[in-house]
């Protein structure tokens, strides 16, 4: 059988982390993601890193010709070669053409583009109330919060926007904020930024008819499970 290439995209609070979990613990797949890629390359020390650590260092954006010598220097690790899921690349039409070249040198092809579906206002919400205990453990103020409390409290001398504090209800956990969730105009500037970044490739992509849209405003589990039926279907 031929191996599995899924393109995860979606809005920030669609999901992607609990259902790129999913499918490579489902089907056996490594998740790759090119911010922890890219994260890896600081520790270090061959040519590739190293040029990778100057660009970064002038602040410089890494160019396709680079990004994709990176993404290709991973797919051919052992652990992808029954496939992988790709999250954060292409991050543009050149980098998409040159997957789809790379793959079909190989004897493959991408099996789907994934793109979990989720109204931008719900999106802003799951991002502004999302909490998190030490041990990893998601809830949100607006739609998961049985077994916690929280409160919006007030700046003592008025100079800040009200901070959030939501602590467990049966062990007093203080549960942790992502300091990028709490600020209204960080979660729209990464909901622009996605806009601007994908739209282009989910034309491009739905052209070749690879589109697969899942509804993400649904419970994990269904989520999961609709996952699961989309990559049968294109598979059969």
């Amino acid at each position: 059988m031929a191996g599995l290439y899924i393109i995860l995209m979606g809005v920030q609070g669609s999901g992607k982390g609990v259902q790129a979990a999913f499918i490579r613990d489902h089907y056996g797949i490594p998740h790759v993601s090119t911010g922890d890629l890219f994260r890896a390359m600081k520790t270090r020390t061959d040519s590739l890193a190293q040029q990778i650590q100057e660009i970064m260092k002038s602040g410089q954006l890494v160019s396709d010709e680079i990004t994709n010598a990176v993404v290709q220097e991973r797919l051919e690790q052992p652990d992808a070669a029954k496939g992988a899921i790709l999250d954060g690349y292409p991050r543009s039409p050149g980098q998409a053409q040159w997957l789809e070249s790379y793959l079909q040198s190989r004897g493959e092809s991408l099996t789907a583009v994934l793109l979990l579906d989720l109204d931008l206002y719900q999106a802003f919400r799951r991002a502004f109330g999302r909490v998190t205990s030490a041990s990893g453990e998601s809830y949100n103020i607006y739609s998961n919060s049985d077994g916690i409390e929280w409160a919006f409290v007030e700046d003592a001398n008025k100079q800040y926007p009200p901070r959030l504090e939501a602590t467990l209800k049966a062990t007093g956990e203080k549960l942790i904020r992502r300091a990028d969730d709490a600020s209204a105009h960080a979660i729209i500037q990464r909901i622009d930024t996605y806009l601007q970044t994908t739209q282009p490739l989910i034309e491009y992509f739905e052209s070749k008819g690879l589109v697969q849209r899942v509804d993400a405003s649904k419970p994990i589990e269904s989520v999961s499970r609709e996952i699961e039926q989309v990559i049968a279907s294109v598979r059969s």
